[in-house]
C-alpha cells in the first residue's frame, strides 16, 4: 500500500481513520470473543482486522491485494497454510476473489515449501525477504507468483560487510549486487550505487525468455542444497526482516489486548493509531 495508490488516504489522519474502522470492526466480532483460547482470540481478531484492511483497498484500487502472513510462522510450513486458508476463507465472506488476492510469505524453505503447496491450489502467494540467488530460484521453482528481491538492501549490506561469495563475486564483475540477483551476468541491466533512485527500465519479458541460464542456476533445489546456499547476506538480512516484523506484531497484539481489556490506553491518540497503521501498512499492499 502506498500512498500515491490511496488517495482516500493521503493524509495521516484520514488514513488512521480508514484502519481504527477496520480495526473496530474486527474488534467486535463475536466469534473472536466466543474462542476459548487468548491466543486463538487474538489471532482471530488480527486475521479479521488484516482482511477488513484487505478489503477496503480491493474497493479502492484495481490489480491485487497482498496480505502478509504472520512472520513468526516463517518455519512453519503447514501453519503458513492453515493461515493462508483462513484468511481466504474471511476473504471469501466479503466478497473478495482468490484472483485479488495474493498473499506474502518469507523466504524461509519453509516459506517456499507453503507456496508450492498453495500455488498447487490455485493460490497466489508473494515471496518476500528474498536476499539470494537460492531463494529466488527455489521460489521460481515453486510457482510463486511473485518474488520480491530486496535490492537496496543487499545493496546496503555489500557497502558495509564481506565474506559474503554471491554478493563478492558480483562485485568483483564490478556489478551492484542486488541488480545482478535480479538476472545474473546481464552487466547492461547494472546502475552504480549513486544512481540508487534513476534506474531506467532495461529489463523485459523477451529479454528474461531469452536469458540462458548455467547448469548451476538451473540445480533442483531441496533444503539442504537452498541451506548450503544461504550466504551471510541472506542470513543476516531474512533474520533483520523476520525479527522487525514479529516485534511488530507483537507490539500490535499488546494493542489489541489493551482495547479489548480497557487497560489504561487511549485508543483515539495519534500513537495508538500510528502504530496499527504501520502494521498494516507492512502486511496489507497493492500489487
Amino acid at each position: 500500500m502506498s500512498a500515491t495508490l490511496l488517495s482516500p488516504l493521503s493524509s495521516a489522519l484520514s488514513a488512521c481513520s480508514s484502519i481504527q474502522s477496520a480495526v473496530d470492526t474486527a474488534l467486535a466480532d463475536s466469534g473472536c470473543y466466543g474462542l476459548g483460547n487468548s491466543d486463538d482470540r487474538m489471532s482471530c481478531f488480527l486475521n479479521k482486522a488484516l482482511v477488513n484492511v484487505g478489503g477496503d483497498l480491493a474497493q479502492l484500487v484495481p490489480g491485487r491485494v497482498s496480505t502478509e502472513v504472520d512472520a513468526r510462522l516463517a518455519y512453519d510450513t503447514q501453519g503458513i497454510v492453515r493461515k493462508v486458508h483462513d484468511l481466504l476463507k474471511l476473504y471469501r465472506e466479503i466478497d473478495v476473489t482468490p484472483e485479488r488476492l495474493l498473499f506474502k510469505i518469507p523466504s524461509t524453505w519453509q516459506g517456499i515449501e507453503a507456496s508450492r503447496l498453495l500455488e498447487s491450489e490455485g493460490i497466489q502467494t508473494h515471496i518476500t525477504f528474498v536476499y539470494s540467488f537460492c531463494q529466488a530460484a527455489a521460489a521460481a521453482q515453486a510457482g510463486a507468483s511473485v518474488i520480491q528481491i530486496f535490492v537496496g538492501r543487499l545493496r546496503d549490506w555489500a557497502r558495509n560487510h564481506t565474506g559474503d561469495p554471491e554478493v563478492e563475486t558480483a562485485l568483483r564483475r564490478g556489478e551492484d549486487p542486488g541488480l545482478a540477483l535480479i538476472l545474473q551476468s546481464l552487466k547492461e541491466s547494472v546502475t552504480p550505487p549513486d544512481e540508487k533512485y534513476s534506474l531506467m527500465r532495461r529489463l523485459s519479458p523477451q529479454s528474461a525468455a531469452s536469458y540462458k541460464f548455467s547448469d548451476e542456476e538451473l540445480v533442483k533445489w531441496d533444503q539442504y542444497s537452498f541451506a548450503s546456499a544461504m550466504g551471510p547476506a541472506a542470513v543476516e538480512l531474512l533474520a533483520a526482516g523476520l525479527d522487525g516484523y514479529a516485534s511488530q506484531s507483537r507490539r500490535v497484539e499488546e494493542l489489541f489486548v489493551d482495547c479489548t481489556t480497557g487497560t489504561g490506553i487511549e485508543r483515539d491518540s495519534l500513537d495508538w493509531c500510528c502504530t496499527v497503521l504501520d502494521y498494516y501498512v507492512a502486511g496489507v499492499r497493492v500489487e
